[in-house]
């Protein structure tokens, strides 16, 4: 920043100058690297530095000469005031001088001034500091190959204009506005955004930041060093939330824990952001929205209403507008061609096209005879030298794709002419390689490139040295038309030229808004007449040297410096960018040099000479009668003009000369103003009101300054030319004066159709307009020009803007440039790189969200970025009245580029919506912007249950009930009538068949690695209940903690304890690496279950006691702790004997997935009944073996591995899950090898072997594993089943023999831990599909495979023996009719006999254990509530009792469901929908915190990734959810906890947010 300023570029000597341009080149070429550049610039620059004392230590390293802010006081800038004043280097970052506009820039201060007011504290995003470090521009800046020669895209430009136009808006009233002579200074000041003084840009978001970073910036952890705990997914945990005990049931009211964040301290950083958003959404919103209409069946979304206010056009419809009549000159020839031939014979010697070298030196003059003569030689070789006589590669009429680099005209200029000479049709192209250049070869039918030698050779090659085939691209053969490989044409060849008709000349190549590539065909009549105009507008005559800055090879380039130029013998001076690049004022020198007529510029190319102009004082522009600024129809082009005009008057520029123009490849040129007379009045401007045009009305601005527009007019219709306005969507009718609409024109100079694509050419190159009542207006055909625009009065044209670029926002429309420009102009030199920005819009729930994307300056510090970003929203919302979707930052030099270097933003938009954009800052504002959610829903006061009886009896509805079959009817063996309790089976089995094997360990090397059989079962207890009389001095009746790892001791202890009449509570030991995790969760139970004593081994004992444990717990408070390692030989005298089946046998506790610890009271009668209906389901006996891969801690997976055994007799294969860890294939080959019918296992299980074998079936076939004996494999849950888990896994195995059959699940809850179990008989498992926004009404809806928003569901296996099931509305108690969704209600022997709480609720255990229908049970059943929605649904299928089986489908636990918008969300159904929208998602949870949706989601990609997340997150629940997400936290894999059932634990999840302990990558607050 400094050292330029200190000596002022232009006063060092010229050969440095050279010398620091060539280095600029270098590195903008890519040649050297920003570390050598920075060197060798010091080291030119070093005599002419003054030491700078005091200047920031950021100035020695700044990489490129900046620009002081020009406003910034002497305090901010080393620089004195007048050095900045004059100072014009050309800077790094500086913003993009297309768009600015000091008006514009004026509007914006004001705009954020008046928010300044209003301070916005907008939450920052957290970040991790390991995740973007930007590091040394060298290290991660890849040089700049766009090399500032950009087309569209921004330059290296100075910040400010010190001399741009301070347009005077006095004079409104009148809206084209004459007032322009007088104004023509402002100070630079109004150029930037700080308000004046030096410290005061950032004064206002100062205060924001002061409320907002509360955490104080302390240093993150290092995240590099992370303990193995946290990159794995810690042995699956059961996590109550620490500090908490909830013994009372899920149901009670949490409310009044949530207030105080669940425990969490809420001045923690979390809490404070959400607070912060909190605020700011509490702000008024746009104005609501009145009006619905019905999407689908049900759900209503808003549709945005017209505003009342809103200006509508009153003019009268507009007539078209002639051009004047094409005057027909003697001379003028037949064709194009004619004229080539006439001056290439006659006018050998004239000059036609002067090349320059990269010093910007003539290295090459074509005379009209060499052109002549090479044109010939070429024509003659493609059409007689490339093929056979009989076979000829190119026939007239063919394509053929011309691929020339930027800096050669000349080569070019050969290759096009030999090409119409020879009659075939050239499509000159960017440089190779594109994928959709390739879609418009390939629609163009082309097989032949033209090419010069440099450019083969510069061209990617196979190794056997031919070209490769780029991607997309038809095969193609390469012709070099270098001079010494064309034959000479012998003497009698003569070219056909015949008189120009409609066959086509050549095909330019444009890109749709969609990004794809077509061509627009231009006849050889409309080549000419297109010539004949401009010859006619611009008056150019015979021999007049013209100077072209741009792209020759299309657009005004190709009109002017190749094809007019040859009809009028001109004499083109060709300037090429990368001359440009290193001088800029290239241009003007040669304008000066060779006393230029005419020069063919863009905004930006003005822009480069007003910087450079201090070098070159005796330039003069006298002779120029035309300055031609083919990009007059940007709106902001009206302030370029006149600062070039102000700078350059002193130099012999005529203010008459400057000619704005307006084009399109379709259209061709549309109109251009013609050069004026010298004195009179310049042609007015329109300002224009910003809200109005959004209307597409036209209204002069009175009201608010801020949000006005000021453009140029762009002349008169083109010569021969008829123009007329039109609807820009719709049918072509005819606008009104006062309406803004898309431009057409009828004339034959005009494109004729897209190249191939019949469909699209209609639309546009054959449009009747119509007038208001439909009916056409003529029958000339206008073609669409895609620019928007009026015709003024005087017929000027003005234009508006792009089709391109329009983005219709709530029926409002908006100009992507006009956003880039209010963009550009909050100061954004420290943050955006080159003034690179994109806008363009994305269709999100039913309209058209605006995305702002910008490339971020390498040295852009955090702060500085957002506080950009924020104030961006605060100008566009204010200047444009729209809101600002999303807007991202992405590094320096990563969008997309066009082949000249700017932005490509149909690309940029394609890799947003696929996650490809790796932004590294994002804000998403849909709070603001997604105004059209529906309503809310109002819960209506309920159908009481009697009427909903009566209603579903009317309407012969059954009422949803289903029962398994009876148990009193089945099998009435010895066995029950003998043997009441287990440990009376036990004892009998240990005398009638002592040496049976019960029970088999394995390890992870699937060998055994312990046995029991009845006997050894039988006596080990007895030891062990001998061992809690004598060591532990317990009672009958006494609760005992058994803490085991999976495995035949947990068995034996468990049995143990029933011997001695004391409740066993079996619990999952600690983690020995995560203690502190899970240690807690021991203590608690311990603790709520009042326990006298733990079994335990002696390892754990050792832990239970050791000093890490004593970090966690009070170690010094445990009961009695009794290790079963060693066990004297002695047993009780007397084994006990409950006095009654309904004492208590166990209790099962466990974690639910809503952080809730409940414990369960297990009597022994409804063990043995819960064994007996398992035994009858599976039919289970001695004979069988299962295998049982699952946690044995609580419900059904406790009793498979402890119970069912020794009630039935069979032998359980014992396979611990946490084995599978370091072997995944043990529990497939175990199954295999012992030949097991039935397997149980839980989801961890499951989904371990689908993502870790699935691509190994190969190797499982070659080990043998064949699963074709399984009859049954069930998981077992308390969970909706998850059927794309159970049905990947079905498909994978299905290769090693599983049958498609095999696979089901049960279903359990608290107060009943097996409902459902497919078993062995009975048909199999249906699934339906469900309408999902049905459900969050709480109403199922069956619709078709593959509707959208369908929810498919799978009935969780048959109901089991002596069960009944019903559904019933969870607020009025009433039975439901069939295929309602409602809580199921449970009846059956082995329901728990009620919670075992420290409160002793017992309005809880009444309500959830013994309720009573409302309504319509005469028998007054005894229900247990479930706790989880579903339905019960009669199918065409026969159950095993021979009626039609009833299905029962879970949808939810009812205290998971999310109650957002007045609706009920299933968590999981978000979580499916996300965890869908990007690869790179490996796990997905949500939690609403004070009413915000909190979505976590696991990266498993690398964090670069992490900030795509944010929309694709934000987009999906919006679309598929009609929900707006508050927070996205994203976070390493493995950090969602998840419990042994395979469960995600969101409550946990959620307080370890709120308590900061995630570590997240990234956390975006959803504004």
């Amino acid at each position: 920043m400094a050292e330029p300023a200190a000596a002022g570029v232009s006063s060092l000597p010229r050969e440095v100058r050279e010398q620091l341009a060539e280095l600029e080149l270098e590195l903008s070429e890519g040649d050297i690297t920003q570390k050598g550049y920075e060197k060798k610039r010091a080291k030119l620059l070093a005599p002419y530095v003054p030491q700078t004392q005091g200047a920031e230590p950021a100035v020695q390293k700044e990489p490129k000469p900046q620009m002081p802010a020009p406003s910034a006081t002497p305090a901010s800038a080393p620089a004195s005031s007048s050095a900045s004043k004059f100072h014009r280097a050309r800077s790094g970052g500086a913003r993009d001088e297309r768009y600015r506009s000091d008006i514009h820039t004026e509007a914006v201060q004001a705009a954020l001034a008046k928010h300044k007011e209003q301070k916005m504290a907008l939450p920052m995003p957290t970040k991790r500091r390991s995740t973007f470090v930007q590091s040394p521009a060298d290290a991660c800046t890849p040089p700049d190959t766009s090399s500032a020669s950009e087309d569209e895209g921004s330059l290296r430009r100075q910040a400010a204009l010190s001399a741009a136009l301070h347009q005077s808006l006095q004079n409104a009233e009148s809206w084209i506005n004459r007032s322009i002579q007088g104004s023509s200074t402002s100070s630079s000041a109004s150029s930037t955004l700080s308000h004046g003084e030096g410290k005061g840009t950032s004064g206002s978001l100062a205060d924001v930041f002061a409320n907002t970073r509360i955490e104080n910036l302390s240093v993150p952890p290092d995240v590099t060093a992370t303990t193995s705990s946290s990159s794995a997914r810690p042995a699956a945990i059961d996590l109550p939330p620490a500090g908490i005990v909830k013994g009372m049931h899920k149901g009670s009211n949490r409310s009044s824990l949530m207030d105080t964040a669940d425990g969490v301290p809420v001045s923690s950083r979390v809490s404070t952001k959400i607070q912060q958003l909190l605020n700011t959404l509490k702000r008024p919103k746009r104005p609501p929205l009145k009006e619905f209409f019905v999407d689908d069946f049900e759900e209503i979304v808003e549709v945005p209403q017209p505003d009342p206010n809103q200006p509508k056009p009153e003019g009268r419809q507009m007539t078209p507008v002639k051009g004047e009549p094409l005057g027909v000159v003697c001379n003028w020839p037949p064709a194009l061609e004619a004229a080539l031939q006439r001056w290439g014979t006659t006018q050998a010697k004239c000059p036609c096209l002067t090349a320059l070298d990269v010093t910007g030196k003539p290295v090459y003059t074509l005379t009209y005879g060499k052109l002549w003569s090479r044109s010939l030689k070429l024509a003659y070789t493609l059409l007689n030298k490339l093929g056979t006589k009989n076979e000829p590669v190119l026939k007239p009429g063919d394509r053929v794709a011309l691929v020339y680099p930027n800096n050669d005209p000349v080569m070019f200029m050969v290759a096009f002419y030999g090409c119409l000479l020879a009659e075939v049709i050239p499509v000159p192209i960017e440089d190779a390689g594109g994928q959709q250049i390739g879609f418009l070869l390939g629609s163009c039918g082309i097989a032949l490139a033209l090419t010069t030698e440099v450019c083969l050779k510069g061209l990617p090659k196979t190794q056997n040295g031919e070209i490769v085939q780029f991607k997309g691209w038809p095969r193609l053969k390469w012709v070099v038309t270098d001079s010494k490989y064309l034959s000479k044409s012998p003497k009698d060849w003569q070219p056909n030229i015949s008189a120009a008709g409609s066959e086509p000349a050549y095909i330019e190549y444009k890109t749709s808004k969609e990004g794809s590539v077509m061509g627009v065909t231009v006849s050889r009549i409309a080549m000419l007449s297109h010539c004949q105009a401009l010859s006619q507008a611009c008056n150019y005559s015979e021999g007049e040297t013209i100077v072209n800055v741009l792209d020759f090879k299309k657009d005004a380039g190709l009109w002017h410096g190749i094809l007019t130029n040859v009809m009028n013998k001109l004499h083109t001076i060709s300037v090429p960018y990368s001359v440009m690049k290193t001088c800029p004022l290239s241009w003007v020198q040669r304008v000066h040099a060779h006393k230029a007529k005419v020069a063919l510029v863009k905004c930006r190319d003005l822009h480069w000479a007003m910087m450079a102009h201090r070098d070159q004082r005796d330039v003069t522009l006298s002779s120029l009668r035309m300055l031609i600024v083919t990009d007059g129809a940007n709106p902001w082009s009206v302030s370029s003009c006149d600062a070039f005009l102000s700078l350059f008057q002193s130099h012999g520029l005529k203010p008459e000369a400057i000619c704005p123009c307006a084009t399109s490849p379709e259209a061709m040129t549309i109109a251009i103003r013609r050069p004026g007379v010298p004195g009179a009045p310049l042609p007015g401007r329109a300002i224009l009101s910003m809200n109005g045009l959004s209307f597409g009305v036209i209204r002069v601005n009175t009201e608010d300054k801020n949000s006005a527009l000021t453009v140029q007019d762009v002349g008169h219709v083109m010569p021969g030319g008829m123009m007329c306005i039109v609807k820009p969507d719709g049918a072509p009718q005819l606008c009104k004066t006062d309406e803004i609409g898309e431009i057409c024109v009828s004339s034959r100079a005009g494109g004729m159709m897209y190249y191939g694509l019949a469909g699209v050419t209609k639309n546009t190159f054959e449009v009747i307009p119509v007038n208001s009542a439909g009916s056409p207006v003529g029958d000339v055909p206008f073609v669409r020009s895609g620019l928007l625009g009026f015709v003024g009065p005087g017929s000027l044209v003005f234009v508006v803007g792009k089709m391109d670029g329009l983005l219709t926002v709530s029926g409002r429309r908006h100009n992507a440039d006009d956003i880039v420009a209010t963009g550009l102009a909050v100061e954004s030199i420290k943050t955006v790189y080159r003034g690179r920005i994109a806008v363009f819009s994305v269709s999100v729930f039913y309209d058209e969200r605006i995305v702002v994307v910008a490339e971020q300056r390498p040295d852009a510090s955090e702060e500085d970025s957002f506080q950009w970003m924020s104030r961006v929203l605060q100008a566009i919302d204010s200047i444009h009245q729209v809101g600002v979707y999303c807007l991202a930052l992405v590094p320096a030099n990563t969008l997309p580029k066009t082949p000249l270097g700017g932005i490509h933003i149909s690309q940029t938009k394609q890799h947003f919506l696929e996650g490809s954009l790796h932004p590294c800052n994002i804000l998403m504002c849909p709070h603001t912007c997604v105004t059209n959610l529906p309503k809310p829903r109002q819960k209506q006061p309920g159908v009481g249950p009697a009427s909903v009886m009566v209603g579903n009896l009317v309407a012969g509805k059954r009422i949803a009930q289903a029962s398994g079959r009876d148990l009193g009817q089945l099998e009435d063996n010895d066995l029950v009538k003998k043997h009441q309790f287990l440990t009376e089976v036990l004892q009998w089995r240990a005398q009638a068949t002592p040496d049976h094997p019960l029970f088999l360990l394995l390890n992870a090397k699937g060998t055994t690695v312990c046995t029991a059989t009845c006997l050894q079962l039988h006596k080990k207890a007895e030891r062990i209940a001998s061992v809690l009389c004598d060591k532990g001095h317990l009672n009958a009746g006494d609760n005992v903690v058994l803490l085991y790892p999976p495995g035949i001791e947990l068995i034996t202890a468990f049995y143990g304890c029933l011997y001695a009449g004391c409740i066993p509570v079996t619990v999952r030991p600690p983690h020995a690496q995560s203690l502190t995790a899970t240690l807690p969760t021991v203590r608690m139970i311990v603790e709520v279950s009042k326990a006298a004593c733990i079994l335990t081994t002696q390892t754990l004992m050792r832990l239970l006691r050791s000093r890490e444990a004593a970090a966690a717990v009070d170690v010094k408070t445990w009961p009695t702790i009794i290790d079963t390692d060693d066990l004297p030989r002695k047993r009780l005298s007397q084994l006990y004997k409950p006095p009654t089946p309904e004492m208590l046998a166990y209790l099962d506790f466990s974690v639910s997935t809503t952080g809730m610890l409940t414990g369960v009271k297990m009597s022994h009668a409804a063990v043995s009944g819960l064994c007996r209906a398992i035994k009858l389901q599976c039919e289970l006996y001695s004979s069988r073996q299962i295998a049982i891969c699952l946690d044995p801690y609580c419900g059904l997976g406790f009793v498979l591995w402890c119970l069912c055994s020794v009630y039935s007799g069979h032998q359980s294969v014992l396979i611990p899950p946490m084995e599978l860890e370091s072997n995944l294939f043990l529990w497939l080959s175990t199954v295999s090898q012992y030949k097991i019918r039935d397997t149980f296992c839980s989801y961890s299980v499951m989904e371990l072997c689908t993502k870790g074998l699935g691509n190994q079936v190969e190797m499982l076939k070659a080990r043998g594993i064949n699963l074709s004996c399984v009859r049954t494999c069930v998981v077992v849950a308390e969970e909706r089943p998850r059927v794309s888990l159970t049905q990947s896994f079905s498909k994978l195995f299905k290769d090693i023999g599983l049958s498609s059959r095999a696979v089901s699940t049960t279903f359990g809850s608290r107060v009943n831990v097996a409902i459902c179990l497919q078993g062995t008989s009975g048909p199999d498992p249906t699934t339906v599909y469900v309408d999902l926004k049905s459900l969050r009404h709480d109403r199922v809806r069956l619709v078709e495979r593959g509707a959208p928003q369908s929810l498919l569901l799978s009935e969780s296996g048959k109901i089991l023996p002596g069960v009944k099931v019903v559904i019933v509305n969870p607020e009025t108690k009433g039975p439901l009719g069939d295929s309602h969704l409602g809580e199921i209600w449970v009846n059956s022997p082995h329901t728990a006999s009620g919670y075992y709480t420290i409160y002793d609720n017992e309005t809880l255990q009444a309500d959830h254990f013994n309720t009573r229908l409302s309504f319509g049970d005469a028998a007054q059943t005894l229900w247990a509530r479930t706790g989880y929605l579903g339905f019960v649904r009669r199918t065409e299928l026969t159950a095993a009792s021979g009626e039609r089986h009833d299905a029962l489908y879970v949808v939810g636990a009812l205290d998971e469901t999310l109650e957002l918008r007045g609706l009920r969300y299933h968590p999981i159904d978000i979580e499916t929908s996300v965890s869908r929208t990007h690869r790179s998602i490996a796990e997905c949870a949500v939690f609403t915190w004070t009413n915000l949706l909190v979505v976590v989601v696991e990266l498993c990609g690398c964090e670069q990734e992490a900030l795509d997340l944010v929309p694709l997150v934000t987009n999906v629940v919006l679309e598929e959810h009609y929900l707006i997400v508050g927070v996205v936290v994203v976070v390493d894999p493995g950090v969602i906890p998840i419990n042994s059932r395979g469960e995600k634990q969101r409550m946990h999840l959620r307080d370890s947010f709120l308590a900061d302990q995630l570590d997240p990558i990234y956390v975006a607050y959803n504004m």
